[in-house]
Parts: structure tokens; sequence; C-alpha cells
């Protein structure tokens, strides 16, 4: 079977200057992948009329799907539908039903009280050439043209409607039209052993993989995940990943945290639902993001109480009652510190668990006993408090999401020890 491969091509000034972080194409990657199609290229260009086209020329020479995202808006910087409109041979004509679909928007949705622009009604002009994707959830629709045997699909750049058009139209197009081979990934994720010597613990595993399976290492974050991948047959593919999986777990069983493809969050989330527990968090460093992480995930009202962001030495006094002899004679930054963080959350919030942290995220505020990077860890419960020091030595954004991952590991290991 032939292996169906897609290129990306997202289109934004905004994009290249790094005012817009691109979320979009690691999810169109992730949805591709899903239904066995390959990303083989993704590029980013400017609203340049000459690199849009030299782009499409090339991405066509490369992949049979070619996913364009951005410049479809109402303002002059946004050129893509012209210039797909001449890339094409067409000539922008009025799409009735897509206009009828923007006007409803803007009165009953959107409820706007001036009347609808000239530059609003644009929106609904599409090249003749192309079949026209409904947007249920914008006013810019997306475009389907072929070319050469190339399958091209024009979606606009903001991020919730590019993915309602994904899921609604995009990808059962592209299921019903490519026979794609069978793509399998089995994932876990280790802790507390570094990607050399992970490589070298499994390097005959590695050796004897058969050629249709490849495998990956994923470091982020002082973790580090492994992903086999295979393609082919889906019975076969699926056999042969289920037993190298169950052979790989046995190997990395000592550093092995979850044999999923999910974050540590969601791990945890897990755990303390359906153990009926519940979690809170005291947090100075990490100004609250470690709660952020934990309620990222839907559902997490059920575990999740609060967090208090002790971030002045008096919040932590106050209202964390840390003694002010430990402030004074150890400092915020220090093991009883965050020792007491933790009591006095687990009052507070009356939960099971909890998570403190104390620590310098810098630039500035190091010393010589305590470096930028110092951070202490506190997790436990009314009966047990378990600590950690870290020396994380990056800048203070990295320093934060090390510390709050560090901080959720901790508390994973520190349920599984309780159970």
């Amino acid at each position: 079977m032939e292996k169906i491969t897609a290129s990306i091509i997202t289109i934004g000034d905004e994009l290249l200057i790094g005012q817009v972080v691109d979320t979009n194409s690691p999810w169109m990657s992730q949805q591709l992948n899903n239904i066995g199609v390959w990303v083989h290229h993704r590029v980013a260009v400017g609203d340049m009329w000459e690199d849009i086209w030299n782009a499409l020329d090339e991405e066509s020479k490369r992949s049979n799907i070619i996913l364009i995202t951005g410049g479809l808006g109402p303002t002059a910087d946004d050129i893509t539908k012209p210039v797909l409109c001449k890339y094409f041979g067409g000539k922008l004509v009025m799409h009735q039903p897509t206009l009828e679909h923007v006007t409803y928007l803007f009165e009953h949705i959107f409820k706007r009280p001036m009347p609808l622009l000239e530059r609003n009604r644009k929106q609904a002009e599409v090249p003749d050439v192309c079949t026209v994707l409904k947007n249920e959830v914008g006013t810019a629709p997306g475009m389907l043209f072929e070319k050469d045997g190339r399958i091209f699909i024009s979606m606009p750049g903001v991020p919730y409607e590019m993915r309602s058009l994904m899921k609604d139209k995009v990808l059962p197009l592209l299921k019903e039209k490519f026979q794609s081979p069978h793509i399998g990934h089995r994932t876990l994720l280790t802790a507390g052993i570094g990607e050399s010597f992970l490589a070298e613990m499994i390097k005959d595993f590695e050796a004897a993989l058969p050629d249709f399976i490849k495998l990956a290492y994923l470091p982020n974050y002082g973790m580090v995940r492994l992903r086999l991948t295979a393609t082919g047959k889906q019975s076969i593919v699926e056999n042969e990943l289920d037993k190298q999986f169950k052979q790989l777990k046995e190997l990395v069983k000592d550093y092995l945290v979850i044999d999923e493809d999910i974050t540590l969050q969601v791990l945890i989330g897990r755990m303390l639902k359906d153990k009926h527990k519940t979690v809170a968090t005291a947090e100075s460093c990490t100004g609250g993001y470690i709660a952020h992480l934990i309620t990222s995930v839907p559902g997490s009202s059920n575990y999740f109480k609060g967090s208090v962001v002790s971030y002045d030495n008096s919040i932590k006094k106050n209202i964390l009652k840390v003694k002010d002899e430990t402030l004074q004679t150890v400092g915020a930054v220090s093991e009883e510190t965050v020792r007491e963080m933790l009591r006095g959350v687990l009052n507070i919030m009356q939960t099971d668990y909890a998570i403190a942290v104390s620590g310098i995220m810098g630039p500035d505020g190091g010393t010589p006993d305590k470096p930028v990077g110092t951070v202490w860890l506190a997790v436990g419960n009314n009966e047990n408090i378990e600590t950690k020091k870290f020396q994380f030595r990056f800048e203070r954004l990295r320093n934060i999401e090390l510390t709050a991952i560090n901080a959720l590991n901790f508390l994973h290991a520190f349920i599984l020890k309780q159970s």
C-alpha cells in the first residue's frame, strides 16, 4: 500500500516574527498521523505573494496532500485567497451559502449593531475552481483544490476554526479518498535516568527490532519518552508492537512512570479520581503554575481543591502559618519552610495530598549558598511528608516549568508509595 504524505503550510508574518506561536501544525500532524498520513514537511511563510506561491510549488512536489492555514481574514494583509485563485487558474465569485452563513453569524451570533461591512461580505468570495468546505464556527470557509493528482486544502488560521473544519470536513474526506497503511504507536514515560544511559541500557533491544518498527527518544523536563512506531498491515503492526512494547517495559521497569502517551497531570488526575482523593498546592516560586497544569485537565474539579500562591513571605506567615523563626534562620527556600507550607495548605484546604514549593527562579535573587535554580519541594499528607532539593540551571521560565513537572512526578511517586 502506498505511503500517503502531507505537507503543512502556515501563512502569516506574525508566525515568522514570533508574535504568534504556531499551535496548528502539531495538532494537525497528530490528527493526520491517526488516519495513517505521514506529515512529510512543515513550512511557515509570511504574507508575501511569491513566498506562498513557491511554497505551493515545492510542497506539491513532496506530498500527496497540502494543508494550508492562515491568511483568510478580511484585512488587506490576508492574501492567501487571491494567491490560491491565481495559482489554480480561477476567479473570485460570491458563494451565496457562505454569504448567508456570514450574515447569520454577524446578526444572530455576534449580534453586531452595525450593518455587514463590504470586507465581511468578501469573506464569502471563493475561487470558482474550489470545493467550498463550510466553516461552521467562523466566517472564512475552507477551500479544496485538486491539481496534478494532489489535494490542496486551505483553512483559517484561527485554531478553533481550523480544528472544527479538520474534524468535521477534512479528515473524513481524506480517509475516504486515500487508502493509507496503518500507523501504530506505543509510548512510555521514564524518569530518573538520562537519555544516553537509557539508550545504553536498551541498545540490544533496539538493534533487534524488526525493520518496520522504529524507536524514538523524546527527552523533556528531565524525563524521557520512548516511542515505538510501526507502519504496515494493521494486524501485523499491532501484534508486533504489543510484543516489543512488553519487552521494552520490562527493560525499563525501574524507571517507568506510565506506559501511555499522556501527561503527568492527566495521570495524577486519573489516580486521584479513582481513589476518591483530593490535592492542593502551596506555591511560591512557581506562582500557581502547578495548579494551572492540574486544572488544565477536564474534570479536575473532582480532585483539586485550590492553591495558595504565597509569593511573599507575609503570605507564608499569615496564611500558611510558616514560623517567622523559620524564615529568619533558614530562609524561604529551605526544607523547613516547604514542610511548614505543606502542613499549612493541608490544614486550609482539607485535602488528602498537597504539594509545596519554594525556590529561586532567576535571573536575580541567588546567593553563593542558594544560587539561581535552587528549589525545595515537599509532597505529602497528614501522616507523611517527603522533601527533595533540586538545582536547576536554566532561564526563569524553564526553571519554573522544570519545577512544576518534577513536583507532579514527586507527587505521583508519593501516591504510589501510599497505595
